[in-house]
């Protein structure tokens, strides 16, 4: 049925191949050409448009090549009076009415036969290339401009990631080798240290389900998986609210431990290296490992140091094909460049003063992608539905 040899295939257009593109160049599976015939896949040519039935309902890309496609999906070939590439624009406009009678549903759902009844304007075939070609022009350039700011959004978190490390790593004060793997060079006066001998490493647990009275009256912050989202983007440094708590009785009887305020917890299963500082007394899950600070070591220092390691953790500590998981010994073992409190100080202030101004640039650019979107969409409906004469409409694209 499948195959890797683009000589003995043909491209199999699934719902993600269609995700952020107008055109499907490529598809991540190609399906066999004696497959795609004993199961009677249907076969489009390039310039086909394709139109999402389940799951995202409403998604509209075109063929860059000849392909065939799931069954979430469906093909369109215009007819001799109509345009394929105004049909797709008239698809895109019409796509939120479609979603909501898909909702409306039972199955939230469309079929071959509610899509063909969807409306279509009467609009002569010249007219309905006009606007085609209007939108092509005026979408491209929207778009140029989307993956302009992307591209800048990418370059803000790069350059916070640079910032952090050489932050802590201090490479500010000169530079002297070391034998860490994730860290070549840190500065003068930064000596290593394994975090076990300056902080009391610790886990956590969950307590048995098959006692029910463990989970009445829960009351203590229990950090699990569910709360890695809040901050899997280090948007926050501190977690003070978590989605689960356990009881004083399931604490007293499992393995679970109460872990004091500022102790760094990072996740080590599933959503594997992430940290984050605890607002106050909680415990954790067994998928996370924490650090309650010594003296000699600041929490928020720490944060930024394991955020720091993380692309290491991952690569060369992960382990497992499907869900990566960080086991004890290795995190046990970590050693850190450590210097004095007022450096480390210094070092989170700045970090926290970068990530501030990131902040603020990537939320800046991301409102501005927001309203481009928000403005192609209005576009392609104003001239789709003929609301835009096309033949008067101003060339200029906010932000160009």
């Amino acid at each position: 049925m499948w195959t890797d040899d683009a000589t003995e295939g043909i491209p199999w257009v699934a719902i993600g191949d269609m995700s952020g593109t107008r055109l499907v160049a490529g598809t991540n599976k190609l399906v066999s050409l004696s497959g795609a015939s004993s199961k009677g896949l249907p076969v489009g040519q390039a310039g086909t448009v394709l139109f999402a039935m389940y799951a995202s309902v409403g998604a509209v890309s075109a063929l860059g090549v000849k392909a065939t496609w799931n069954q979430a999906l469906l093909g369109l070939e215009a007819s001799d009076l109509a345009d394929q590439r105004f049909l797709a624009y008239w698809l895109e406009h019409y796509a939120p009415q479609a979603v909501a009678q898909a909702r409306s549903a039972t199955q939230a759902n469309l079929n071959a036969d509610q899509v063909a009844n969807f409306p279509f304007p009467d609009l002569s075939l010249e007219e309905q290339r006009r606007i085609a070609a209007f939108l092509d022009d005026r979408v491209d350039r929207i778009d140029r401009i989307i993956a302009a700011r992307r591209q800048q959004i990418q370059h803000v978190k790069e350059c916070l990631q640079a910032e952090r490390r050489h932050e802590v790593l201090g490479l500010r004060d000169g530079q002297v080798a070391t034998p860490l793997p994730w860290a070549t060079h840190v500065g003068a006066g930064r000596p290593l240290r394994r975090l076990f001998q300056v902080t009391r490493i610790g886990t956590g647990h969950t307590p048995s389900r098959s006692v029910p009275e463990y989970w009445e009256n829960c009351t203590i912050p229990w950090l699990t998986t569910a709360d890695v989202h809040k901050f899997r983007y280090d948007q926050i440094d501190v977690i003070d609210q978590t989605e689960l708590q356990i009881s004083e009785l399931g604490l007293a009887n499992s393995a679970a431990v109460l872990h004091p305020a500022n102790t760094v917890a990072l996740s080590r299963t599933a959503s594997a290296g992430f940290p984050v500082i605890l607002g106050k007394d909680m415990a954790t899950s067994q998928d996370y490992f924490t650090w309650t600070c010594g003296p000699e070591i600041i929490p928020a220092y720490l944060l930024e140091t394991l955020r720091v390691m993380r692309s290491y953790l991952l690569k060369y500590l992960a382990t497992g094909s499907t869900h990566k998981t960080i086991y004890f010994p290795d995190l046990q073992d970590l050693e850190v460049p450590l210097p004095s409190l007022g450096a480390q100080q210094a070092a989170v202030e700045r970090v926290r003063h970068a990530s501030s101004v990131a902040l603020s640039a990537e939320k800046l650019l991301t409102n501005q992608i927001a309203r481009l979107s928000e403005y192609k969409s209005s576009l392609i409906t104003a001239a789709a539905t003929g609301e835009l004469d096309v033949t008067t409409a101003s060339r200029r694209i906010p932000g160009e």
